[in-house]
């Protein structure tokens, strides 16, 4: 599957990106739980070009005339029930006809950022890779850590006046620096909501179709990007917040052990009863490995204990100590089998 980040959406927009990578831009673009990071990136292209004065550039961002020309020059006559039910989902279209147009008419006018050497504030970005973590140290003071496979974002030109503001794809522990200028820290994940706080501790997972706020200490508010329907949440110290891209309208809101939720910091998986499913997905999300589970039965099982992260053959034989089952690891890919 091809990765869609802010690089492929650079190469999309000037015109650079390979068949298959310009395909899986434009369907991310038009899903709108990615509407929250696609506007930061839309926003800082349109940054990077704001000193160009070709005429087709500044129109680039008049979506409602952008939208008309868009519709003819690439076919899409009919407009998704979908995007079209609600206001958000109209805006939200806009914006991704404004990115595909801006591709549209970059190849055709043939102008590239690069190529005229602007100097422009690009996102800072750190990452992960699987079966690792990284601590980032902020430009506030703040300190965020990074799971297996996880990427943060953020602009290098934080000031004392605008909030704080990061973008979050995988899973993090954020722990926010208070400010005299109780200036605000926002999360912004692709689940449709975002975590704003002023000074505090918590967890912000968003992988598998699955997102989750889990605060350790201070108080978050979650704010909801379909503000109409639903109103912001403010958590509390041991509480976690639960949604799901396959029933967005439910959410799950809970005490929990929040041990659990922050162990991976100190390379441990921390079990409570916990699904065999759950398991399998952490195990996905932090190695990279296919896991089978060869005996249906096993996906009764719920799991209570303890494991550690740092090698994956002394996880497996941990498993199989702890959990009464057999864990045999095969480059990359466990089967767990009775």
């Amino acid at each position: 599957m091809t990765e869609v980040n802010f690089e492929a959406y650079l190469r999309y927009v000037r015109g650079e990106a390979s068949l298959e990578e310009a395909k899986a831009v434009r369907a991310w673009l038009m899903q709108p739980s990615n509407e929250l990071v696609a506007q930061y990136w839309m926003s800082t292209y349109a940054s990077m070009a704001e000193n160009q004065e070709d005429k087709q550039l500044a129109q680039a961002h008049d979506y409602d005339n952008m939208l008309a020309d868009l519709r003819t020059r690439i076919g899409l006559d009919v407009v998704s029930p979908e995007l079209e039910t609600t206001a958000a989902g109209r805006t939200w279209y806009r914006w991704a006809a404004a990115a595909v147009l801006t591709a549209g008419m970059a190849g055709a006018s043939g102008w590239w950022l690069y190529q005229q050497q602007q100097v422009a504030p690009l996102p800072v970005q750190y990452s992960t890779a699987y079966a690792q973590t990284r601590l980032v140290h902020l430009p506030d003071g703040s300190d965020v850590t990074l799971n297996a496979h996880s990427t943060l974002r953020y602009t290098d030109t934080w000031n004392n006046k605008a909030a704080r503001e990061v973008w979050l794809d995988g899973e993090a522990y954020f722990a926010v620096k208070h400010l005299s200028e109780n200036q605000r820290f926002i999360v912004h994940t692709t689940a449709g909501f975002n975590v704003e706080v002023l000074g505090t501790k918590f967890t912000v997972y968003r992988r598998q179709e699955q997102a989750r706020v889990v605060l350790l200490s201070g108080k978050v508010r979650v704010a909801f990007a379909d503000s109409s329907k639903r109103k912001p949440i403010i958590l509390k110290p041991g509480e976690l917040l639960q949604t799901s891209d396959k029933q967005p309208q439910r959410l799950l809101h809970q005490a929990v052990q929040t041990d659990a939720y922050a162990a991976w910091r100190n390379d441990k998986m921390v079990f409570n009863k916990t699904p065999l499913a759950e398991l399998v997905m952490r195990l996905r999300d932090t190695y990279g490995v296919k896991v089978t589970v060869k005996n249906t039965e096993l996906n009764q099982r719920k799991l209570t204990g303890t494991i550690p992260l740092s090698d994956l053959d002394l996880l497996c034989e941990t498993l199989e100590e702890t959990f009464h089952l057999r864990a045999e690891h095969h480059q990359n890919s466990i089967i767990l089998s009775n």
